[in-house]
Formats: C-alpha cells, structure tokens, sequence
C-alpha cells in the first residue's frame, strides 16, 4: 500500500524532546515501512525515518529560533501534499483540521487522527461543516463533545517496545511528573501529594510561552519552598528512560479532559506505575490495580500511593505490551485504510496551476 504521514512541523519525527503527536508518527510510520509498505512522510527535513521523507522546513520549527509563524510553512507542506495526492493509496493527517477545505476531492482515500482536546466551543462549528472527512479518535472520550462526524475509529496510541525498555527494580525513591508545565496537566498537584507523603518528586517538563505566568505565579514559588522537589527542565529520549524508569511512580494529576496521555504508557512501558486522576482517557489507560490507580481527589492519591508503590512492575510492563504497543497500533491503522471507500479509486493527478507539480522550496 502506498501511503502518506503528514506530521506536524514544530517538532522533528521522531521529536528531539517534547512531541507526543511526533513520536507517534514516527512509531506508525516505521512500523508500516517494517511491514513492507511504501511509506512517504512530510515532516520537516531534520527528521528521521526509513521512510521516503519530503522535507517541508530544513528543522523543526519550534526549534528555530528565526521562525515565528508556523502557518505558512503548514500551508506550504498541504500545497504539496495536494499535488502529490495521486501518488498514494491513502493519506494519513495528523494536523488536526488545516487541510480539510483542500483534500475535498480525494477525502474519501484520507484519514485525520485529532491529537488534541475536542471540548473547545470555536471548533464545534468547523467540524459541523465537515461532517464526511474521516476522522480517528485518540480515546472514546475525547469523542464526547464533538457534532456528528465520520469517525471511522478510536486506535490508542502505541510505542516501539525497544524504546522505553522494562526496569525490574526503580534505583530511586522518587515520584516522577514528566510533560509540560501548565494549569491542566497539575503540577501543582503533583507538589502537593510528595509533600503529603514525604516523597522527593522529581519534575521533567517545558515550560510554553503561554504558561510561563504560571510557571512564575504558582510553579515556581511551590518548588522553592518544598526542599523534596527538584525541577529538571525538558528532557531527550535517552534521559526519558532513565527518568521515567527509575522513578517508583509516575503522577499524572490532570484536570482537563486529555485526549490521551502519552506519558502514561511510556511510564508503563519501563514498568513505573502510574497514579492519574480519572479525567479524559485515563480510565481507557490505566488498569486500576494493575498498572496503577485512578483517583478523583489528592486526598485520594495520597491514600492510593501505597498501593500503587507495592504494583509488580512486570505486571505493569505486561499491561503495556498487550495494549500499547506500536504493533498493536499499526494493525488497528492498516484495518481503517482498507475500510476507507475511496482506497480503490484511482484519482486525477493534482497539478499546480498552470503546470507540473514541483517541489517543495521552503527554507
């Protein structure tokens, strides 16, 4: 089968640090080229893979420094995505809604898996006008507040077992909170139940343009006055195994419907259990006394750290092997495509206007 991946261009596929949404990508895309398929990937050009890559910005552009607007480079790639829409059997979007006035005349050989939070009211009306593009959800929740659409499935997100490899034993005491410094994602809960229960909590996260208010107003006054807390910063790949595999377990305070949770599988792809409040996807995640616990207040948590500290962590490690592996994910994919209607149809080459179709020139 011949297929197309297009990535987002903040981040680098696989993403050097922060990119779930670009991990992801990367795990499919290389587990369909394993599998024998002709796989293209629009990603920026500093990317990875053992794909056929169509560089679409010379490095990720949350990365460059002389970049300050993402959207002409976004717009640029889906020019070149169109003119290349006959190359390909299906045409896989993981750019949340930018192309779909564009794909019109070939939507019925697309797929758009929606990354991110479903609940704001501005998008209710786009996706009300688009009613037939097909769409893949992250989780069962995250569907909730969206009009009818044409969802085609749910497929949770899966990993590359090799990645993120098991730890029989934690080496350190520590609670871990890996991810991004903001209002939803509770590190200020997180600070809260280590100071409850006397553990050192160990925090590897971003801090955003738009969260620094926070990260200055309530973040950061918690972590200077609590001497159990250590704040690392962003975190590679490599000092995400160690951070997450040695931890005694991840915290995972939300209070926003997350449409997945990345973290939480790789937390428990290294064995480390995760402790989540029961928001979102959570509950589709994590397995309440196998490979963790859901909570719905810190109060709860504080009671069920003991529990989740005594978890086997090879149960917890099994729990991600038959669930989230990114096997597991590429196969419930590959179904979707062969279900598409348009799969079979041979479409009319896309050209731009007044000629060929040429590539991509973006600096």
């Amino acid at each position: 089968m011949r297929i197309a991946q297009i990535a987002p261009l903040a981040e680098r596929v696989p993403p050097k640090l922060y990119g779930g949404t670009e991990r992801i990508v990367s795990c499919l895309t290389e587990e369909l080229v394993r599998l024998g398929h002709d796989v293209t990937l629009f990603a920026s050009g500093d990317s990875l893979t053992a794909a056929k890559l169509v560089p679409c910005c010379d490095v990720a552009l949350r990365l460059n420094p002389d970049v300050r607007d993402f959207l002409p480079y976004h717009a640029a790639m889906l020019e070149e995505v169109r003119c290349r829409a006959h190359q390909f059997d299906v045409l896989h979007f993981h750019i949340e809604f930018l192309h779909f006035p564009l794909i019109r005349d070939f939507a019925e050989r697309t797929v758009t898996t929606l990354h991110c939070r479903l609940d704001l009211p501005d998008i209710y009306p786009f996706y009300r006008a688009f009613p037939d593009i097909p769409l893949v959800s992250i989780s069962e929740n995250q569907r909730l507040p969206m009009p009818p659409v044409n969802w085609q499935g749910t497929v949770h997100h899966g990993l590359d077992p090799a990645g993120l490899p098991f730890k029989e034993g934690s080496r350190g005491d520590y609670l871990a909170f890996l991810g991004r410094i903001s209002p939803e994602k509770g590190p200020d809960r997180a600070i809260d139940i280590a100071a409850r229960v006397g553990m050192p909590l160990k925090i590897a996260a971003k801090v955003d343009a738009q969260d620094r208010d926070y990260w200055e107003a309530v973040v950061r006054p918690m972590v200077e006055s609590h001497s159990n807390v250590e704040y690392i910063g962003e975190i590679d790949e490599t000092q995400k195994v160690d951070f997450l595999g040695n931890a005694a377990a991840l915290l995972f305070p939300i209070n926003w419907p997350e449409p997945f949770g990345l973290v939480m599988i790789e937390a428990m792809a290294c064995g480390t259990p995760v402790l989540a409040f029961r928001y979102g996807s959570a509950p589709e995640v994590v397995e309440h006394g196998r490979s963790g616990a859901l909570v719905d207040t810190v109060e709860q948590a504080v009671e069920a750290l003991e529990m989740v500290l005594k978890l086997d962590r090879r149960q917890v490690r099994e729990s991600f092997e038959r669930r989230f592996t990114a096997e597991r994910m590429t196969r419930d994919y590959l179904d979707i495509y062969e279900n598409l209607t348009g799969v079979q149809t041979g479409t009319a080459p896309a050209r731009r206007a007044g000629g060929e179709s040429i590539g991509l020139e973006v600096a």
